[in-house]
C-alpha cells in the first residue's frame, strides 16, 4: 500500500515536515532545555537528549518510519523553517496497539511542544492539521489521541477539537473520534 501522508504539511502558523538526522544539532539543545517538561510524559526513546549521533541514528529511524508508513512523525516548525517547536505524529493503529499502515484500522495522534512554546494553541493546530491528515488514508475509521490523566494542558487539545474521551486505562486517558467529512480548512500538503 503506497504511503498516503505527505511528508510537508502548512497550517496557519506552522510548518510541519517529516524529521530527518540533520536536524539533530537543532533539535538537542531542546530536548535538553526541556528534559523535566517532557519526561513526565514522553517515552524515553523520544524524548531523552542523547549525544548527536545517536540522535541523527534516532531521527534517521522517524524518516524511514515515516517512508514505510510505520509511523509519521513530524518536526513541528515557525513557518519560516528557522526554530523547532516540537513534534506532532500520527500512528497507524488498530485495537492491538500501533501496527504498520497496511494494518491499521484507526490512527492516533501525539504531540510535544518545547516549553516556551505552550499555551499559544499550537499543539492543537498541529493535532488538528493531523486528524485533516488520518481523513484522507483509506481504511481508517476512527482517530485516537493518549494522554496522561494528569496532564491536564495535553488533555485540552481532543477535547477542544471535538474528541470524547472513550476510556480511562491505567491512569491513560484515551479520547476518540470516528473519521468523517472533517473541513479540511488551513492545512495544505505540500
Amino acid at each position: 500500500m503506497e504511503n498516503p501522508v505527505p511528508s510537508t504539511l502548512r497550517t496557519a502558523r506552522l510548518l510541519l515536515r517529516s524529521w530527518d538526522a540533520s536536524d539533530a544539532p537543532a533539535l538537542r539543545p531542546i530536548l535538553e532545555a526541556n528534559a523535566a517538561h517532557l519526561t513526565p510524559w514522553i517515552p524515553a526513546h523520544v524524548a531523552t537528549a542523547v549525544p548527536l549521533p545517536a540522535l541523527a541514528e534516532r531521527l534517521a529511524g522517524f524518516a524511514a518510519d515515516f517512508t514505510a508508513g510505520r509511523a509519521w512523525r513530524y518536526a513541528l516548525l515557525t513557518p519560516d523553517a528557522r526554530r523547532i517547536l516540537g513534534e506532532v505524529d500520527l500512528f497507524p493503529r488498530a485495537a492491538s496497539g500501533r501496527v504498520p499502515y497496511p494494518e491499521a484500522d484507526r490512527a492516533e495522534i501525539g504531540y510535544w511542544l518545547d516549553q516556551g512554546a505552550t499555551g499559544q494553541g499550537l499543539a492543537r493546530e498541529a493535532a488538528e492539521a493531523m486528524l485533516t491528515v488520518a481523513t484522507t488514508c483509506p481504511g481508517l475509521t476512527q482517530v485516537e489521541i493518549r494522554c496522561s490523566a494528569t496532564n491536564t494542558p495535553s488533555a485540552r487539545v481532543p477535547e477542544r477539537l471535538g474528541f470524547e474521551l472513550a476510556a480511562v486505562e491505567a491512569g491513560l486517558q484515551i479520547w476518540s473520534m470516528p473519521l468523517g467529512p472533517i473541513a479540511r480548512a488551513g492545512v495544505s500538503g505540500r
